[in-house]
């Protein structure tokens, strides 16, 4: 296998080992959310809430317009992390813990997300396998933070060091 081939066979997240407590990782992807990805959200996911799908409603709401459905928040919140945190690395994801929505998000904001590393341990049940527990933030267009959570994942251990 060339060199470079080999380097395309490596996982894009990062191994347990390569995150330690209090590593912050600032996202690069971003994501302006649409009209049409609210609707196609709340409704592939069964959720009648007016203030997503009924603009006149909403209009009269004390937000004057329709929200982000906040699970798709969240959702978008993790997955901005996948690329440079977990992808072809995690195992399973474990848990979210303190989810939070501090600011609403409407049709049309830009959304960004950091990650920090809270906890590390190597797992006890499951060798060259460890536990991470990060706190992901996602931050509008202008820096206001619309959603927070603690996740912890299991992560696979990095390949053996000759």
């Amino acid at each position: 296998m060339t060199e470079l081939n080999a380097d395309l066979l490596r996982p894009q997240g990062r191994y347990f080992e390569e995150l330690p407590p209090g590593t912050v990782i600032r996202h690069r992807i971003t994501r302006t959310l649409t009209e049409s990805d609210n609707i196609f959200f709340t409704t592939l996911t069964m959720n009648p809430q007016p203030l997503h799908l009924d603009f006149e409603y909403a209009a009269q709401s004390e937000f004057g317009q329709p929200l982000v459905n906040s699970m798709m928040t969240l959702s978008l919140l993790v997955g901005l992390s996948v690329h440079e945190l977990t992808l072809g690395t995690l195992i399973a994801n474990l848990g979210l813990d303190g989810v939070r929505f501090p600011a609403p998000v409407f049709h049309g904001d830009t959304i960004r997300a950091e990650s920090e590393v809270l906890e590390a341990r190597p797992s006890r049940s499951r060798p060259g396998q460890g536990i991470v527990t990060v706190r992901h933030r996602a931050l509008n267009q202008r820096g206001e933070v619309v959603a927070e959570c603690t996740r912890t994942m299991l992560m696979q251990g990095g390949p053996a060091q000759p």
